[in-house]
């Protein structure tokens, strides 16, 4: 298998269903790659990617707080298959001499990532697919309004009163 390493362009909407979705594009390319994903994992994502505390550790932070408690380090992440319109990713987890392969979903694997500033790879074949009939053709200019949105969302919250519906 070979990987194409990636950036986090952005997190955007979509349009008909309110998702968010995660696009990440080919470092020194063109290619992008859209995964829908949740609204907790977009926020995960979106909170580290604007760099906003929150007094006590969300659950991404908290599983870094582990990893690094342990002195293991996150190397990479690796979104891996595409299977049944699911995505598939690996956490690379370095821990003395062992590198243990972790198996997640790409939104919870790109959000440690972050959090750890590893590198984020995708498997050519999936970069590299045509997109399929339900994804969005989203234009560059549409990715920089829904940037600025997020970021206006987020400088917003305010990290210390925060109420969450489970």
């Amino acid at each position: 298998m070979k990987f194409v390493p990636v950036d986090v362009y952005s997190i955007t909407l979509d349009p008909e269903s309110n998702s968010p979705i995660l696009i990440l594009k080919e470092k020194g390319g063109d290619k992008t790659l859209p995964i829908w994903i949740g609204l907790l994992e977009a926020t995960a994502i979106a909170t580290e990617m604007e760099k906003i505390e929150f007094s006590r550790p969300m659950t991404h932070d908290l599983a870094m707080s582990i990893v690094k408690a342990v002195d293991g380090s996150i190397s990479r992440v690796a979104i891996t298959d595409l299977q049944d319109n699911t995505y598939y990713a690996l956490i690379s987890l370095v821990v003395g001499d062992k590198v243990i392969e972790v198996d997640s979903r790409p939104s919870d694997a790109v959000a440690l990532a972050l959090r750890a500033q590893a590198e984020i790879f995708v498997n050519e074949a999936i970069i590299d697919r045509p997109p399929g009939q339900t994804e969005t053709i989203l234009r560059s200019e549409d990715l920089t309004d829904e940037k600025q949105r997020w970021a206006d969302i987020l400088e917003e919250i305010d990290p210390d009163i925060q109420k969450y519906k489970m």
